[in-house]
């Protein structure tokens, strides 16, 4: 049986709160490259502090690493937006195809038992192709995360079978979408406000295409709900 390794190209701590640090997971088949940033504050104590898993869409696919942050959350964080939480923010190496949420499991497990996590305080968030992946994570990993965030990415609303109904969501989606119909959230949010037990939150930006990234990571009561959300493992 191959050995898990996970490589994560360090920094001396402090320096690792101003900026993103690479990071490998390498288990043969699965092999998966992800940018890491820690929050201010890391360095300075001993607690545990939550996790944002950030799935980035299909432009940002491939093998140039640095291209997970020309969008969404990455960008954001560029920007100086300041999140309390370690953001990992993994590439999908497959240009034309989809997040492999089983290696996205599988580098988040790896990542927790190597860094101080809050395992009741683990997000997923993604935005057109990685909203999809991030559906699809959360389906396959009922009872792991205590908030899951798409944007302008949708499944087919059959799946909602698969979807923990204690699960908070919020879903942002553009009304001028001709990528992703906004028709698909619609769907898929008027089955789940009967079903769940949480009643999922949908913010439409009426004025946007498929772009409703931006707005949505320009969210700042997204980072107040998300973080609020704690999971009883």
């Amino acid at each position: 049986m191959r050995n898990l390794l996970l490589t994560l190209l360090l920094l001396p701590i402090g320096c690792l709160q101003a900026q993103w640090q690479p990071g490998m997971l390498d288990r043969g088949l699965d092999t998966m490259h992800y940018l890491v940033h820690f929050p201010e504050g890391y360095d300075r104590d001993t607690a545990d502090w939550p996790v944002i898993l950030f799935l980035h869409g299909g432009g940002n696919s491939g093998s140039d690493l640095q291209r997970v942050r020309e969008s969404g959350l990455p960008k954001e964080i560029d920007n100086g937006r300041k999140v309390p939480a370690i953001i990992i923010a993994p590439q999908n190496r497959f240009v034309a195809g989809f997040w492999d949420h089983v290696t996205l499991t599988h580098l988040l497990d790896d990542f927790i038992a190597h860094h101080r996590v809050d395992e009741h305080r683990q997000y997923i968030t993604g935005f057109s192709r990685g909203g999809f992946g991030a559906w699809m994570t959360a389906m396959h990993n009922n009872g792991r995360f205590a908030a899951l965030a798409p944007v302008c990415g949708a499944v087919p609303h059959s799946y909602n079978v698969w979807i923990d109904p204690e699960l908070p969501i919020w879903v942002f989606h553009g009304a001028q979408d001709q990528s992703i119909y906004l028709s698909e959230s619609v769907d898929m949010l008027e089955i789940l406000q009967r079903k769940m037990t949480v009643k999922p939150k949908f913010t439409v930006f009426e004025n946007t295409a498929h772009n409703a990234w931006d707005p949505a990571y320009a969210t700042d009561e997204l980072y107040e709900w998300m973080l609020a959300q704690k999971k009883s493992l």
